[in-house]
């Protein structure tokens, strides 16, 4: 199936929940433009009304008057990460015990790396023998947080964001830190919202107290981890243009295009927008240890590479909504392609890709990737599970559809 046409990129539910959560703890109205509608996003808005904020609008304009109270009832971030990881760390500002849950695969990835920061920083933390539900209690006292950046980046995040309302001056030390990307994006947004965060050398992180959040209006740009499939899509089957991304942006999946030159695929960078044309690939190498979100989309494209491509950061994959390493191995082997996994390597060995009936696992990204890799198969390839494109991305298949030809 060829593709051509324009899309526009779906908001970053990175960047929307983190602006949301800020507004929410901001002095103020502050008006978000652009949120989106993801499950993510949706979820980070109940669990701010939840916390005492008033939020008015859609996807399109949020309108959040801040405010921090205790919750009348737990706290549920659906199936994201990152709310569960940033709102364990807000809610700990307060001074009497916070209850926060999840669904789906959440519930089964382990807290500590929530806990052990909050706990040297003065927080009661109680969960489920390391899982889900967890309770949080503060006041968030401050001091010195060791911390192990290997497996996620999203609880520094939530230490970050929670700090200024600290007792006393906090300063975080993260060791094997693989995110940076993501910490510089919650710092640049803390920014944004005028509380300032001091980077010393080693990946150590001051922040001093008693600063304040403030309101403002602020522009969620587009998501580059969404986009990163469009944008495969035009390489692997035809032409491609993805409207409102930033070139310039901070979010780490903005390495899409990295890979894609690597692999000989013709790019036009535009201000604001991104053109992707079909060219002939080649197998390629590439670290994604910082951006472990690309893995599907890269391994779509490396399906379509005649030949071996290797991708390092395959340790980054296990927590994520299904064990992403293993679950890409057997729904591209449905489709005819061999993906061997040797420690924190993968290798995908490109090959035609055959019609076959595969399974997202609940996992958003597999179910597109599943999706843009049908684009290049010799017949139908169904989906099971496809819906769970609406955690990240609502309007995939919309999108998708949109820009299918005939051949």
């Amino acid at each position: 199936m060829a593709v051509k046409g324009t899309v526009q990129a779906p908001a970053s539910k990175s960047v929307a929940q983190r602006a949301i959560a800020l507004a929410c703890l901001a002095n103020g109205q502050s008006i978000i433009y652009n949120a989106g509608n993801s499950n993510d996003c949706l979820a980070a808005i109940d669990i701010c009304k939840k916390l005492g904020a008033q939020i008015s609008g859609n996807g399109s304009m949020l309108t959040i008057n801040g405010g921090l109270v205790s919750p009348k009832e737990t706290l549920n971030c659906g199936e994201s990460g990152l709310s569960i990881r940033m709102f364990s760390a807000i809610a700990s500002i307060l001074d009497t015990p916070v209850t926060l849950t999840g669904s789906g695969t959440l519930t089964d990835r382990p807290m500590n790396m929530v806990t052990n920061g909050l706990t040297q920083l003065g927080v009661k933390c109680i969960t489920n023998n390391g899982k889900l539900p967890i309770t949080v209690q503060g006041p968030l006292v401050g001091g010195v947080a060791k911390v192990d950046g290997s497996v996620s980046s999203q609880a520094i995040t939530g230490l970050l964001m929670a700090s200024p309302y600290a007792k006393s001056d906090v300063t975080i030390e993260v060791g094997n830190l693989s995110s940076r990307p993501y910490i510089d994006l919650t710092i640049q947004i803390m920014r944004d919202f005028g509380v300032r965060v001091d980077k010393l050398p080693n990946d150590i992180y001051h922040i001093a107290a008693k600063q304040n959040y403030r309101a403002c209006e602020y522009n969620v740009e587009g998501d580059w981890s969404g986009a990163a499939f469009m944008l495969v899509a035009g390489a692997i089957a035809g032409h491609v243009e993805v409207i409102n991304l930033n070139p310039k942006s901070l979010q780490a999946d903005r390495a899409i295009l990295e890979a894609l030159m690597i692999a000989g695929a013709s790019l036009s960078i535009k201000e604001g927008s991104i053109v992707v044309r079909k060219a002939s690939l080649k197998p390629f190498d590439f670290d994604a240890r910082n951006c472990p979100d690309l893995f599907p989309p890269l391994v779509a494209l490396a399906a379509n590479c005649n030949g071996q491509s290797r991708i390092l950061g395959v340790d980054r994959l296990h927590g994520k909504e299904s064990d992403r390493a293993l679950t890409l191995q057997q729904e591209f082997g449905k489709m005819g392609i061999k993906i061997d996994i040797i420690g924190d390597l993968m290798v995908v060995n490109g090959a035609g890709i055959n019609s076959a009936s595969t399974h997202s696992h609940g996992d958003h990204r597999i179910a597109m990737a599943c999706a843009i890799a049908a684009l290049a198969a010799n017949g139908p390839v169904e989906i099971d599970g496809s819906e769970a494109v609406n955690k990240s991305y609502p309007n995939f298949f919309d999108d998708l559809y949109k820009i299918q030809i005939d051949n």
